[in-house]
């Protein structure tokens, strides 16, 4: 059976066609989460943000955590009184994962945050935090 030139390129065209709307079918199911739902007014925000990390980098004692086998050991400066604030877990795969906590200080100046309520994954970990009227911002990558 001989074919064409004008199968030939009827065939081509089909072939594409069918590619591209396979394309556009999987794009249109595919999940694509923000940031977070308010980008744009989060952004108007952001030099407030940057002022808030310059505080927490002049801070001589720094907030640290780390994750153990069982929790996360957050450890606040001891030097500061009044510390309130919230801690927000920001799962950048999967926008369902997000949840925030709000700062528990006990009396070592540190928090625990059980592992068992938190799904595995990867999290971005963000302190917005304050302490005798300054305001402070830390942030870092876990991996869970």
């Amino acid at each position: 059976m001989k074919l064409s030139w004008g199968k030939g390129i009827w065939a081509f065209y089909g072939l594409f066609v069918a590619m591209i709307l396979t394309m556009v079918g999987m794009s249109v199911v595919q999940k694509i989460d923000l940031v977070t739902d308010s980008y744009y007014e989060e952004e108007l925000r952001f030099q407030g943000k940057i002022d808030k990390i310059k505080q927490a980098q002049k801070l001589t004692i720094p907030l640290t955590w780390e994750v153990t086998d069982h929790n996360i050991l957050v450890k606040y400066p001891k030097n500061l009184n009044n510390i309130s604030g919230h801690i927000n877990f920001y799962c950048p795969s999967d926008n369902r994962k997000d949840f925030k906590l709000p700062i528990q200080i006990d009396a070592q100046s540190s928090q625990s945050i059980p592992l068992e309520k938190i799904s595995a994954g990867r999290y971005q970990i963000q302190f917005d935090w304050q302490a005798a009227g300054t305001q402070y911002w830390n942030e870092g990558i876990i991996n869970l």
